[in-house]
């Protein structure tokens, strides 16, 4: 519902006017939400082919940490046999790091929010690379623990950062599109590079995976060196730099009217052309542009003291708690993650026997159908997001609510438990194995969207916060990974996994109905809180000011 006339003022953080409705028969105008400065720097004010070379790297980042953590079990059987480590040293490894992973946004995010995102990219890459040289040379069991902990640590970036470059750098109406993509660059790390680190296992043996990895990280750094721009900017909004700016107000009737630099969007009506292309600010080409060596400066520090970048590292825990939404898409996004992980380990174990006997190379291609699920779900549901709020937007007066976007979830909500469920008691049953590999692929259909709507959702309605909110998520959905990791053997053992399968599908079920509460109540969540949201919005190091 739009709000009524007496709170347009006051609307609750993520509410905002999305369209300019116009006359019967003219398009409607779109307006930039947030809207940006009129400073030529400002990332919003970007040309496009520099917003995409940013996110291009930046995808690229996120394709190869995951890259980096996914690949290591396919090299396990040679190691084993080459340095004498154990499945269970091995398997107390992949533990640690899941650990590290909850870990690494708490100690380093703050760092982003202070010195900028690009030092930290640069800082996380160069890391990676040499962690990727460290394994390649790997020897002993302390080698094993420490490069687990301490690149898993550093990984966790790739979890946490890129929502807030998104939020640096696009529109409301284009995050739902960028947070598939950054989804679809996350599987491929996962599904799709364990395939290739299968082969260069086979053919050039398992050190040379890590060798690869290592000159992949170092073109990244280049790349990120050259090319990567910093995002964080803390300038002043449109809404505030005077008749130049857009703005909201109400008229003499109590109804609300949109000026857009200095017009009255009211008076628009009719136009066509160029006149009405809202998506355009008016930039002052009087402050001058930074050069190429501005751009690309090492960090961009925010004035803040020792203790505010403290509290980063332990307030986003709060966040879970103080947010309802925060704490469900941490939960949500967790058991989404976990449907994916406890069918790669289930089926990594018990697919190597009768009647399958896979090879280990026949496991690595079992990552496609979910790869192949998760491609067509981000081709889908990233524009079908946009295109829907824009649409839903338009019924309610030009007014965006950010659970607008949550509809979509609940359209491939039932994916996910018919996915689980085929597959595990196909499994259980001695079925083929394209109907596991359907299930596989169910089970990716249907979780990308949960993933990445759930992130763009709470993007769009914590904005400001949405540093410390993201750290709190990946938290959650690192601490029930972990969980997983430990207790899915002997909850198969007891349970069969038949009986496992039938539990963890009714249990993400729950979950994914338990969306319905914010579908239908979440503006009431983001009312009751708003004063919460303004009172940690003004705690950020770095937030554009609103």
């Amino acid at each position: 519902m739009a709000p009524n006339s007496d709170s347009d003022l006051m609307w609750p953080p993520g509410t905002v006017r999305l369209e300019v409705l116009q006359q019967p028969g003219a398009d409607d105008a779109v307006i930039l939400q947030p809207q940006p400065s009129r400073d030529p720097n400002d990332p919003l004010n970007w040309s496009p082919w520099r917003k995409h070379l940013n996110f291009g790297l930046v995808s690229l980042y996120v394709f190869m940490v995951f890259a980096l953590i996914d690949c290591a079990p396919v090299t396990w059987g040679p190691m084993n046999r080459q340095l004498g480590f154990s499945y269970e040293i091995l398997n107390d490894s992949y533990a640690i790091g899941c650990g590290t992973l909850a870990l690494g946004g708490l100690l380093l995010i703050p760092f982003a929010l202070k010195y900028g995102r690009r030092p930290v990219y640069l800082m996380s890459t160069a890391i990676q690379l040499g962690m990727s040289v460290w394994t390649a040379r790997m020897q002993t069991v302390a080698d094993l623990l420490l490069i687990n902990a301490f690149s898993n640590l550093v990984a966790a970036l790739a979890e946490t950062m890129v929502q807030m470059t998104i939020a640096d750098v696009y529109f409301v109406h284009q995050r739902g599109l960028m947070n598939s993509i950054y989804l679809l660059m996350l599987t491929m790390g996962v599904s799709v590079a364990p395939i290739a680190a299968g082969y260069i296992t086979i053919y050039e043996g398992w050190r040379w995976v890590w060798w690869w990895m290592a000159v992949f990280f170092g073109a990244a750094f280049l790349g990120f060196l050259f090319f990567y721009e910093e995002t964080k900017f803390s300038s002043t909004p449109v809404e505030n730099n005077g008749p130049s700016g857009g703005s909201e107000s109400k008229d003499k009737s109590g109804s609300n009217t949109i000026h857009f630099d200095g017009v009255d969007l009211e008076k628009l009506n009719g136009i066509s052309g160029p006149e009405r292309q809202l998506t355009a600010i008016s930039v002052d080409h009087s402050i001058p542009k930074k050069t190429y060596k501005q751009r690309l400066a090492l960090w961009s520090a925010s004035p803040s003291s020792l203790s505010q970048l403290a509290k980063h590292m332990y307030e986003p825990l709060f966040m879970l708690f103080y947010f309802p939404a925060v704490g469900y898409v941490g939960l949500m996004y967790g058991f989404m993650t976990a449907s994916i992980t406890v069918t790669i380990t289930t089926y990594s174990d018990w697919m190597t026997l009768p009647p399958y006997n896979f090879s280990a190379a026949g496991i690595g291609l079992m990552g496609l159908p979910a790869f192949i699920g998760t491609a067509l779900a981000a081709v889908i549901c990233g524009p079908l997001s946009d295109y829907f709020i824009i649409y839903l937007s338009k019924r309610n007066n030009g007014i965006y609510e950010p659970e607008m976007r949550l509809w979509v979830i609940l359209m491939f909500a039932p994916f996910v438990p018919a996915g689980l469920l085929m597959f595990g008691i196909g499994l259980n049953n001695g079925q083929p194995w394209p109907i596991l590999a359907v299930g596989l692929g169910l089970v990716g259909f249907g979780t990308t969207p949960a993933c990445s709507i759930s992130l763009t959702y709470l993007t769009d309605a914590y904005t400001a916060i949405i540093a410390d909110s993201m750290v709190g998520v990946t938290f959650v959905r690192n601490v029930i990974s972990t969980i997983f990791v430990f207790a899915l053997s002997p909850w198969i053992t007891s349970a069969g996994i038949t009986g496992f399968y039938i539990s963890f599908s009714a249990i993400v079920s729950a979950i994914l109905l338990a969306l319905l509460i914010f579908v239908f109540f979440g503006r009431k969540f983001r009312v009751k809180f708003a004063e919460r949201y303004r009172f940690f919005a003004k705690k950020q190091i770095d937030s554009r000011k609103a």
